[in-house]
Parts: C-alpha cells; sequence; structure tokens
C-alpha cells in the first residue's frame, strides 16, 4: 500500500488507561473524545506520521466524583489544559507488524518524548467498500512527569495513586479519498 490518509471511526477505537489505587488494586478508565491525523502506509509504519488530541474532559472511570476531581486543578486541570496531545517523531520497525512509536506527548503544557509499543492488526473493506485498517497500541508514562503529583498518603504506608499510567489503545481507521 502506499502513504494514504486515515481517519479514525470512534466508535471502533479506544483509549483506556489504567493505574494503582491504595498499592492494592487498579482503577481503569477511559476517554470518549478523541481525534487523530494518521498519513501511513500500514504495510511500512516507519514513514507514518501520527497526530492524537484526547479532549481530556471526556474521562471516565465510572465514578462522578473521581472524574470531577480528575478534571481539576490538582490533576488535568482541563480550565486550563483541556487537550491531551500526541505528535509522532521516531517511528521503528521491531518485528513483523510490531513497531516502536515515539513522540512527544503534552499534558498539562508539559511535553516530554514517551514511546509506545504499537502492533499493525490488519487492513480489509467494510461491507460498503471503505478501506479499513487496525492498530493495537500499549506503554506506559510516568504521571508526575507532566505535573499531575497529588496524592494522600496511607496509614498503612504507601500512597492512594500510583504514578505509573498504563495507556492501552486500539484504532481502526477508515483511508480517506
Amino acid at each position: 500500500m502506499a502513504k494514504s490518509k486515515w481517519s479514525v471511526d470512534a466508535t471502533h477505537s479506544s483509549i483506556d488507561f489504567s493505574i494503582r489505587h491504595m498499592m492494592i488494586a487498579k482503577v481503569k478508565g477511559t476517554f470518549h473524545a478523541f481525534d487523530a491525523h494518521i498519513e501511513a502506509d500500514p504495510a511500512d509504519l516507519t514513514t507514518a506520521d501520527v497526530q492524537f488530541s484526547v479532549d481530556l474532559s471526556s474521562i471516565d472511570t465510572r465514578n462522578a466524583d473521581r472524574d470531577a476531581h480528575l478534571r481539576s486543578a490538582d490533576f488535568f486541570d482541563v480550565e486550563q489544559h483541556p487537550k491531551m496531545t500526541f505528535q509522532s517523531t521516531k517511528i521503528t520497525k521491531t518485528g513483523d507488524g510490531e513497531y516502536d512509536v515515539t513522540g512527544n506527548l503534552t499534558i498539562r503544557g508539559v511535553t516530554r518524548p514517551e514511546t509506545f509499543s504499537v502492533s499493525f492488526e490488519g487492513a480489509g473493506k467494510d461491507p460498503w467498500g471503505n478501506e479499513k485498517v487496525g492498530f493495537s497500541g500499549q506503554g506506559s508514562i510516568n504521571r508526575s512527569d507532566y505535573g499531575l503529583t497529588w496524592n494522600a498518603a496511607l496509614e498503612t504506608g504507601g500512597v492512594l495513586v500510583g504514578d505509573e499510567v498504563k495507556v492501552s489503545i486500539e484504532i481502526e481507521a477508515a483511508k480517506q479519498g
């Protein structure tokens, strides 16, 4: 395939995360509103250009009070920083259909390089003849690197919220034009 523009089908895509809670469990969540601009040859992603934008107010951890706290200045401060963005800078092939995608991740006005492992899941045509591709991605970030440092000490030792955030991305995209 040649390099083409692809748009994310949000109804068949997701951006999910998990983080340790009280040192004993994990809390999971998702972002419902996001957009991406992808220019890529699915057969060789090393030349791709990938841009993501996530609406942080769309966070959903299945708890309204926690979601409101995450939107507040203690965490994402969505009034001042409504978006999280990612712009790819380097893509390295690590195996058959496997890649390390490095780019600049910006959260709360802080930009840092991050690398995510991405798998090309395949390509095909939907029942209406539209070309589709699928990708899965995983990685982790350190939330305190982005100024997300709110926490509370536990009586038993340790902290309420872990620092490592595991990220999981599932993308289905449609070829444009």
